[in-house]
């Protein structure tokens, strides 16, 4: 009556249990949902309680993109003027730098600009004088720089204008080395330098960084590039060669390995190669910081192709790839090796080795 059977069960009985089948399962889960205190694991139910909690945030060194310890204070940056004939070998703390440019100077010879930030070493030199392009480098990193000498006023003026704390050769944080002759012997006690000069600001970061060093720019977009050849000069050129085992570039300069003072070979985890126009400013070579050209950014065993600029003294230098986009470093520290065009000395060269 009213119903179509179907292997015994009506149409109509059908509905029923599945009605009955219905109301007994809302009030199990309502009973389920009061035994439980009133929370509920459906992010839809008006009594969902979640338990996510937010991750603590991570903080990066600004100069080189290396995650930082939780805790972890960031000081100001150290700038030092370094240099780099044989009777300055070997250098002491050249491997903690965050980033070192290598210019060229009178003579072809060239010098460091060392700068120092996530890891300060207790000492770091020898240091030598300033020179005109040194203000445009380091202005943008903020904090010290350090420096015997500058020539010039005009150079030394340059050098202050920038606002950066200017220390000396007679500041109470330099000293003379035991194992080096004069002037090649002094020396700054790095860390005493920063603790005397309180309250300065932390870096700005400077250029972008990859998570990974795989996920660089160079590494992911680039070329095979075991090794890169920098010339400056006849009498100053060096070679970064890739190790794939420590995923590091290691440099040699007079066909020996280049060391520091404990004898470790210097290593970069980025190579930049800026081609740079040089003029004369007070009877001196001066790299043009101001200025923009072709680069090369060497990572993980290769090479992209692209250009630096820099808009002012104060403003970083950026690098872009050839379609434009800005390249991102590996995390770890960088070398900038700026070689001259033909200008107003002769022209350096930049080789690389597939």
């Amino acid at each position: 009556m009213g119903g179509v059977s179907l292997l015994g069960v009506t149409t109509s009985s059908r509905i029923l249990t599945r009605v009955i089948g219905l109301a007994t399962a809302g009030a199990l889960a309502l009973t389920l949902a009061a035994c439980s205190g009133g929370s509920s694991s459906n992010p839809s139910d008006p009594a969902y309680t979640s338990n996510y909690k937010t991750p603590a945030p991570v903080a990066y060194a600004p100069l080189t993109g290396v995650a930082l310890a939780a805790g972890t204070t960031v000081g100001p940056a150290l700038s030092v003027k370094i240099c780099n004939v044989f009777a300055c070998e070997p250098q002491d703390g050249l491997n903690q730098a965050d980033v070192v440019f290598e210019e060229i100077v009178e003579g072809g010879i060239t010098r460091y600009v060392g700068i120092w930030n996530a890891t300060v070493p207790v000492s770091v030199g020898p240091v030598r004088s300033l020179r005109p392009m040194d203000a445009d480098i380091a202005a943008p990193f903020g904090g010290i720089i350090a420096y015997s000498g500058y020539g010039a006023q005009e150079t030394r003026d340059l050098a202050v204008d920038t606002g950066l704390v200017n220390v000396t050769e007679n500041d109470p944080a330099m000293y003379r080395n035991d194992y080096n002759v004069a002037p090649y012997n002094l020396m700054l006690h790095a860390q005493e330098v920063i603790a005397a000069n309180p309250g300065l600001a932390p870096p700005a970061q400077q250029w972008a960084y990859s998570a990974t060093l795989a996920s660089s720019t160079a590494a992911q977009d680039g070329t095979p590039a075991s090794a890169v050849q920098s010339i400056f000069s006849n009498q100053s050129d060096n070679t970064w060669t890739y190790d794939a085992g420590s995923g590091r570039y290691l440099r040699t300069q007079w066909e020996a390995a280049d060391v520091d003072l404990t004898g470790a070979q210097l290593s970069a985890a980025n190579i930049i190669v800026m081609r740079v126009n040089v003029d004369e400013f007070v009877g001196v070579p001066r790299t043009r910081m101001v200025d923009s050209g072709e680069a090369f950014v060497l990572s993980g065993g290769k090479v992209v192709h692209g250009t630096w600029s820099k808009a002012s003294t104060a403003a970083p230098i950026q690098f872009k790839a050839d379609n434009g986009v800005t390249i991102r470093l590996a995390p770890g520290n960088s070398w900038i090796e700026m070689v001259p065009n033909e200008s107003y000395v002769p022209g350096g060269s930049v080789t690389i080795t597939p």
